[in-house]
């Protein structure tokens, strides 16, 4: 079908009273996910290990599954993959920690941004097509549902605009996430990348909400929601457009950041309490060892190694083994071979995290 892309702003009037209603509830949601991330020590917990997990259901929305087994196994830090899935996994999950900075530096979300996100998601420079032939066609059928725009030229010039909306609030009045919704729509749409512009374009989501100060940290992550519910994701955004869907379109994005705030909030509650409990055995029963930046390096992945623990802590490998092994006997860490090298993990933080991604909480 031919879709002639609008330039943004729309002329539509979007916010409709259940649009609003839906906004206010989402708006709530995400306030109290941004006061409990600001409860948590050391933000580079949530940071790493909450956006492993996001990279983990992105890339299944793509079809690139892979275990979280073999995402802990593998170290994106010295390049050991255990599979090219959890290669594929991790580059994402740089991408978003990269991004992340970037927007946190500069308070803007560039065109050049978006294609650095691309080019560390798919590992390749090649940048905005310059090549016809692209189509997005169904799975099952072969039939082609949707042909993007064909030509360079009105890639650059439809991303130059989307860019202008993106960066300058004034450009139009409505809600941010609102706003989110439709950058989202309207990138899909462009499909400006031979390859990853999904994954990109669910790190703009999250990352325009760092931009609009609506979080703190990039810890929202919808890609859950879109993949237990990825046949109406895809449904809603050709439904807009071949008839102009706009409201069944917004309120399945904002019930997607309702609904994922919700499950994080859960997730950062149980997080804390986890790492309490194992403050209380360490000081209790490891004194000497005991301190804050051990606890946060058991917690910032599932998993720690022994190079890691000598660099958080500024201890010698022998010492950082000691350490290690005591945790072991205590039965906070389980060790694990991989290759040369041994890693240890966190099996009650590693098991919360199995079950967050495998429960599909109905908090409507």
């Amino acid at each position: 079908m031919n879709y002639q892309i609008p330039l943004l702003p729309l002329a539509e009037d979007l916010e409709s009273k259940a649009v609003l209603k839906k906004c206010a509830k989402a708006h709530q949601a995400l306030a109290e996910l941004k006061g409990i991330v600001a409860t948590i020590p050391n933000e580079s917990i949530l940071i790493n290990t909450l956006s492993l997990q996001e990279a983990k259901d992105s890339s299944a929305i793509e079809n690139i599954i892979t275990t979280h087994d073999e995402l802990f196994k593998s170290d994106g830090i010295s390049q050991q993959f255990t599979t090219l899935a959890a290669k594929e996994v991790l580059n994402y999950a740089a991408a978003l920690q990269d991004g992340f900075k970037q927007v946190k530096q500069h308070g803007l979300l560039t065109s050049n941004d978006i294609k650095k996100i691309q080019a560390a998601i798919e590992q390749n420079n090649a940048g905005f097509r310059t090549q016809s032939g692209t189509v997005l066609k169904n799975e099952q059928t072969g039939e082609t549902i949707y042909s993007p725009p064909q030509h360079h030229d009105e890639i650059v010039t439809l991303m130059s605009n989307l860019e202008q909306f993106i960066n300058q609030d004034d450009l139009s009045e409505w809600d941010d996430l609102i706003k989110m919704a439709v950058i989202h729509h309207q990138f899909e749409s462009i499909h400006p990348f031979y390859d990853g512009n999904g994954r990109t374009g669910r790190v703009i989501n999250v990352l325009y909400l760092i931009k609009q100060d609506l979080l703190s940290l990039p810890v929202l992550y919808l890609s859950r929601y879109i993949n237990q519910n990825k046949q109406a994701y895809y449904q809603l955004l050709q439904a807009v457009r071949t008839d102009q869907q706009w409201e069944s379109w917004l309120l399945f994005m904002l019930n997607a950041v309702e609904q994922t705030s919700k499950q994080t909030i859960i997730l950062i509650r149980e997080i804390k309490s986890l790492m309490q409990a194992y403050k209380v055995r360490l000081r209790a029963e490891l004194p000497k060892i005991y301190s804050q930046d051990l606890l946060n390096n058991i917690f910032r992945h599932p998993y720690t190694k022994i190079d890691f623990l000598m660099t958080d802590l500024q201890v010698h490998r022998n010492t950082a083994t000691k350490y290690l092994e005591s945790l072991v006997a205590m039965g906070l860490l389980s060790k694990h071979k991989l290759g040369k090298d041994n890693f240890y993990l966190n099996d009650a933080l590693f098991t919360l995290l199995l079950n967050s991604s495998s429960e599909q909480q109905n908090l409507t």
